[in-house]
């Protein structure tokens, strides 16, 4: 099985990040998987502010987060995101927090994103053919060879 794009954002622990008992407060894990996502649509070619442009957004519609252990203030994060489904309507980003000292998982994600029309605000019935192509390609890398 080949792989395909992954992307790899790094991101440090400030103080803000954490919550009173002093660890990494539960939303701004949730902050890092969306820098990750977009960072990975402009790897492949897809700046936010050029599809918003075409009228074209990416909400979350389904995000299922399954929290592991607690990052601390200074830790230096790698936050890793790769393609894992699409069905023509939706995409399913997996998504990975982990120290980049001890490569420790803090969470993983699975994120379902959808495109909708920013002037209305309705789904489109099928991914745009400029953002379908790419993730298309994506999970036909994941296939057995």
């Amino acid at each position: 099985m080949s792989m395909g794009t992954i992307n790899y954002l790094t991101q440090k622990v400030y103080y803000s990040d954490t919550d009173a008992y002093g660890v990494v407060w539960h939303g701004s894990y949730l902050r890092w998987l969306e820098m990750g996502r977009v960072q990975w649509c402009e790897m492949t070619g897809h700046n936010l502010v050029d599809l918003e442009n075409q009228d074209i957004v990416l909400p979350v519609v389904n995000l299922n987060v399954r929290y592991k252990s607690s990052a601390r203030l200074n830790d230096n994060l790698i936050i890793e995101t790769s393609v894992t489904k699409f069905n023509g309507l939706s995409v399913t980003f997996h998504q990975t927090i982990k120290s980049e000292e001890s490569l420790k998982t803090f969470i993983e994600a699975e994120v379902e994103v959808v495109a909708i029309s920013r002037a209305s605000g309705k789904l489109f019935r099928r991914m745009p053919d400029i953002l379908s192509e790419v993730f298309k390609k994506e999970v036909e890398c994941l296939l057995p060879a």
